[in-house]
């Protein structure tokens, strides 16, 4: 049965802001009132403990906050009562009591209020004086999200000091004042204008004034109060770290935790269940289960196999209201994974394999590659492999790789066809980490066969032995013996070797050169004999390291290899010598019996017993009276003053020449001169110099202010030698040729000559007159006073008269030119002379045309002129003949 809701009653006529109606209270126990013994403060006690204050100093205000959370509760409770149906009339007419006794208490708070308030004196602001406040109120309350299309009322500001006769104005600031709550100056009604969130703010801080209209003078003191959004439930839970992956290992018990999950609702979690959260689980059952209150999923099903399965998406959903009809909800994913665990086996997929392999495999090379299956993975599929059994156990060695989990077979010997021509293995494959828990599931590893083919191929022919070591005197002879090598085929058919020369001979022995390039060894191709084909010298290179190569006459591409060191053996065939350059020098101040050097010799052969050298002057010791020797018996020697009193003036250098025998059979001897210098020493025996000419120098001057001084006139000549040449330079020449213009112009003339008849537009005695007449060169510096005299004028001489006469007045005229050169010259003089038997072949001497010529002369010429007859010697018809 449903009680129809009735309206609060307005006791101000306040008609702006919405009746809200209240619905009758229902639920499944009843709330109770409780009076308080303070008479300032009822307190209306909800099952759930929510309380909701209604104070007498702000009944106008409050009254509405009242009526709002008897409203929320109640249609909660109606919800539930319609849902259930399962409320009793009694309780039903009982609570609904209870809540008009609430309201008529709350109405009663109202009118004592208004009372109180009419009783207290009004507030004056004239002086120092302070009077009692008439006006008291603390917070408002307005609903959230409210969509109605008139301002929300909000509660209503009134001062004792107002009569109604519109002398009072009501002003109102701080947060949110003119933009989203408004006054009304004349009743202080206050409006919200705008729809509010609590989500984004859940109260604002304003503050009232009540000012005299006429003076503007405040008649009330400002006073703050707070206007608080009251919250519904318009928020659903959102999982704000969502969507979840996470991971259990597989084969888990029951209940195992996997991950928690946490929903966040942004409603007020201190009213109401409006952010009372429950967690479900929509998908991924029945594997999984979630907590309701905490969100911590767990596991539903033992023994998830993640062989078979390995990741599960679950589907989580969180509703506020406690879970119940009408509330919001959200919902988010959980990727889960089942982690693996080693509770798999490896196993061979084969039982035997077999596998086929050359002799020829080289040693460490890989025979084959087996593979234990594991359903496993990572760490818990990492296998172990070993050989257990077989005849092939020092002959091939196993290992894993650690990329592929595969056991690799390799070879630790050489396979030998001939030998063996089969192995088998047994191999076992385990994990390297077994989990305890799953050893009752059977053994943990795995044995397979492995059967190894060994095949014949064709090998090159083998040595005997590796190396062979073979030793040689220096002092031998060429083609002498030195040692023997000797190979063999070691397949069966033992095919004979051959060299790989290209004779059509059976040889099958040969030196690679590359190893011998001196060729200082021969080889015979059959018999594998080594003799020498160059004379050895041990000091040059005492071990000689030879390849021998034996190939097969039946497959030439099998070539074997054979190795020879041949040592070189010592004879006594080097003499010794001085150990190195010895530098000896002799004191003036020195004293008889001084030793003066100590000297040493070597030798390039190594007798076996060692070096024993012997010592001695080459010169009598009666003939020698300057030095003496000292053989010290160990491959050593002194050198003695036997006097005293040398002098660099005297002799500044003595050449003593030492005579030295080695112990060698036969015995080898030489002669070593030692280089023996007179110095000046201190009195400590140092030298201070070994300079003869030290002596001629003046005293007072040491040697180096002498070559200081040296270098100070070298550098003055220099100096000297530099002014001069670069005056040299600068200065211009003295001898002015008028003939010879710097400028080098170039002077054209486009005059036409008159031919060969013309004899006016030159001098034609120029050219037959030898005596060139040349103007005289005048210096630039002087006046000239020499005069040179002219030539006298040829006769009528011999040619050689006249040419030498003419390079005599050539000479002359350059000894007596003072512009000449003042170095030799060579001069070129292009003399004909007067004794040619064609006279002069010139036409300036020709006087007569062509047609008065005649050219039959040329006849008589010679050979050299017979074309130039042919041409003119002859009539002109004979040209056209």
């Amino acid at each position: 049965m449903q009680t129809p809701g009735f309206l609060a009653p307005d006791a101000t006529k306040r008609a702006a802001g919405p009746q809200v109606p209240i619905a009758p209270f229902f639920g499944k126990s009843c709330s109770a009132v409780v009076i308080s013994s303070n008479p300032t403060l009822y307190k209306l006690l909800s099952l759930d403990s929510q309380l909701t204050s209604c104070r007498r100093q702000d009944l106008l205000s409050q009254l509405e906050l009242c009526l709002f959370s008897c409203q929320v509760f109640f249609l909660t409770q109606e919800k539930e009562r319609r849902r259930k149906k399962e409320m009793k009339l009694g309780k039903v007419e009982f609570c609904h009591f209870l809540q008009l006794i609430a309201l008529f208490l709350c109405f009663s708070g109202m009118s004592q209020a208004e009372l109180s308030r009419s009783r207290s004196k009004p507030y004056f602001q004239s002086g120092r004086s302070r009077t009692k406040r008439s006006w008291v109120w603390n917070q408002f309350f307005v609903l959230e999200e409210y969509m109605g299309s008139d301002p929300l009322y909000v509660g209503k500001l009134h001062s004792d000091v107002d009569k109604g006769d519109g002398s009072i104005k009501y002003i109102l600031s701080g947060e949110g004042a003119s933009s989203i709550f408004i006054i009304d100056e004349n009743t202080g009604d206050i409006h919200a204008t705008k729809r509010l969130d609590r989500e984004e703010q859940a109260y604002y801080t304003l503050r009232a004034q009540a000012l005299d209209r006429l003076t503007n003078k405040p008649v009330e003191p400002e006073s703050e109060f707070v206007i608080k959004i009251q919250d519904i439930n318009d928020n659903e839970p959102k999982f704000l770290d969502g969507p979840y992956t996470a991971g259990v290992p597989e084969m888990s018990p029951v209940g195992t935790s996997v991950v928690q999950v946490t929903a966040t609702d942004a409603d007020d979690p201190t009213y109401g269940n409006s952010a009372r959260v429950v967690y479900s689980i929509l998908q991924g059952q029945p594997y999984f289960s979630v907590e309701p209150k905490t969100g911590i999923i767990k596991t539903a099903l033992p023994n998830m196999d993640r062989e078979a399965k390995d990741q599960y998406l679950l589907v989580i959903q969180a509703k506020d209201m406690v879970g119940q009809n009408g509330g919001l909800s959200g919902t988010t994913s959980v990727t889960v994974t089942l982690t693996d665990v080693n509770d798999n086996p490896p196993r061979f997929p084969r039982r035997s394999y077999q596998y086929n392999v050359p002799e020829s495999l080289p040693v460490a090379s890989v025979v084959a590659r087996i593979k234990a299956a594991d359903a496993d993975i990572g760490a818990n599929a990492e296998m172990e492999y070993k050989i257990v059994d077989g005849d092939g156990l020092g002959i091939f060695k196993i290992s894993v790789d650690k990329d592929t989990q595969e056991g690799i077979i390799t070879i630790q010997k050489e396979l030998d066809f001939e030998s063996k021509t089969s192995y088998t293995l047994r191999i076992e494959a385990a994990n390297k980490d077994a989990d305890p828990r799953f050893l009752s599931l059977g053994p943990f590893s795995d044995t397979t066969t492995v059967k190894v083919i060994v095949e014949d191929v064709d090998e090159p022919p083998v040595f005997s032995s590796p190396l062979y070591p073979m030793e040689v005197s220096e002092a031998t002879q060429v083609g002498n013996i030195i040692g023997t090598v000797a190979a063999h085929d070691p397949d069966s058919a033992n095919s004979p070797v051959r060299n790989r020369t290209h004779d059509h001979t059976l040889s099958r022995y040969s030196i690679d050169r590359n190893t011998d390039l001196e060729r200082y060894f021969n080889i015979d191709a059959n018999s594998g004999v080594i003799t020498t084909a160059k004379s050895l010298d041990r000091e040059t290179n005492a071990i000689h390291n030879i390849t021998v190569l034996a190939m097969e006459s039946q497959n030439p591409s099998q070539v074997g290899r054979g190795y020879v060191a041949i040592t070189i053996l010592d004879i006594n065939d080097n003499a010794p010598e001085f150990a190195m350059d010895y530098e000896t020098m002799v004191c003036e101040n020195a004293q008889p019996g001084q030793v003066i050097q100590k000297i040493s010799a070597v030798d390039k052969d190594e007798p076996s017993n060692g070096h024993q050298f012997y010592f001695s002057l080459t010169v009598d010791p009666t003939n020698n009276h300057n030095f003496s020797l000292k053989d010290n018996k160990d491959n050593t020697a002194s050198i003695l003053t036997r006097r005293s009193g040398f002098r660099r003036q005297e002799q500044s250098v003595y050449y003593l020449p030492i005579f030295i025998v080695d112990s060698g059979s036969p015995s080898l001897s030489s002669t070593n001169t030692l280089t023996i210098r007179v110095c000046d020493c201190d009195v400590d025996g140092i030298a201070q110099t070994c300079n003869a000419e030290a002596y001629v120098l003046p005293a007072g001057l040491s040697t180096g202010a002498l070559i200081a001084i040296l270098a100070c006139v070298l550098t003055l000549l220099v100096l000297i030698l530099l002014i001069i040449t670069m005056r040299r330079r600068k200065k211009e020449p003295l001898i002015f040729d008028e003939e010879r213009d710097i400028r080098e112009n170039i002077v054209r003339y486009d005059d036409e000559g008159g031919g060969e008849e013309d004899t006016e537009a030159f001098d034609m005695a120029a050219l037959r007159n030898l005596n060139v007449i040349r103007d005289t060169k005048a210096r630039r510096d002087v006046t000239p006073e020499i005069q040179f005299l002219s030539r006298p004028t040829f006769k009528s001489i011999p040619d050689n008269v006249i040419f030498r006469e003419f390079i005599w007045e050539r000479l002359k005229e350059a000894d007596i030119d003072p512009g000449a050169p003042p170095y030799d010259s060579l001069q070129t003089y292009a003399f004909e002379g007067n004794g040619s038997v064609a006279e002069s072949l010139s036409s300036l001497d020709s006087i007569s045309s062509n047609s008065d010529q005649n050219y039959d002369y040329l006849s008589d010429w010679g050979p050299r002129f017979k074309r130039l007859a042919d041409m003119y010697g002859t009539g002109q018809e004979s040209l056209y003949s």
